[in-house]
C-alpha cells in the first residue's frame, strides 16, 4: 500500500508514470491501475487529475499535450485548424466583448463562461499569448506586445460578432 494514498501530487505523478509507460484507453482502466499501486481515487477526482495534468484521450490512449511537467511524448492529435475552429466557436458562444488594456486583452463573457473560454484560448496556441487568468465572467490575457494585443482584439471581435451570435441576439 502506498504510504501517501490521498496526496494529489503523488497521485498525479503516478498517473504520469503509468501513461508514459503503457497504453491506457479509459479512465476505468487508469483508475484500476492506480488502485493496484495503492492510490485511492474516485472517478471525479481522476477526471480532475487528467484535466490538470493536460492529458488527452486519443485513439492511441491517454497522452500529454504540451505541458512542461508532463511526459516528453506529445502526440499532436488536434490540428491547428481544429483548435482555431474550436476557439472561434467558444468565442461566439461565450464572449460578450473584448478590449485592449496595454499588453492585456480583457474579454468579458456570460456569467460562469470565463473558464471554458480561457481553456479554449490556452489550447489554441495563439502566437504572442503568454497566458490567461479567468474569473467568473472576465478573462485577462497577457500578450507579449501592445501591437499583438490589438491584433488579438480585432480577431476576437470578429468571432464575437459572428452571424450565429447575431441571430441569437435578434431572437431575444
Amino acid at each position: 500500500m502506498n504510504k501517501y494514498p490521498n496526496k494529489p501530487a503523488r497521485r498525479r505523478e503516478e498517473i504520469l508514470r503509468i501513461v508514459s509507460r503503457r497504453t491506457v484507453h479509459s479512465q476505468e482502466e487508469l483508475l484500476a491501475l492506480l488502485h493496484e499501486q495503492g492510490f485511492e481515487a474516485t472517478q471525479p477526482t481522476l477526471s480532475r487529475d487528467i484535466r490538470e495534468l493536460g492529458l488527452a484521450k486519443t485513439p492511441n490512449g491517454y497522452v500529454a499535450v504540451g505541458r512542461g511537467d508532463a511526459p516528453s511524448t506529445v502526440v499532436p492529435f488536434v490540428t491547428p485548424e481544429t483548435r482555431e475552429a474550436h476557439l472561434h466557436r467558444a468565442l461566439a458562444e461565450f464572449a460578450v466583448s473584448a478590449e485592449q488594456a496595454g499588453t492585456l486583452v480583457v474579454v468579458k463573457t456570460r456569467v460562469a463562461a470565463a473558464q471554458p473560454l480561457a481553456l479554449a484560448i490556452d489550447a489554441s496556441g495563439l502566437p504572442n499569448v503568454a497566458g490567461t487568468i479567468a474569473g467568473d465572467d472576465t478573462i485577462f490575457i497577457a500578450v507579449r506586445s501592445a501591437a499583438a494585443a490589438a491584433r488579438l482584439v480585432r480577431q476576437f471581435r470578429e468571432s464575437v460578432a459572428s452571424p450565429r451570435r447575431e441571430r441569437r441576439a435578434t431572437r431575444a
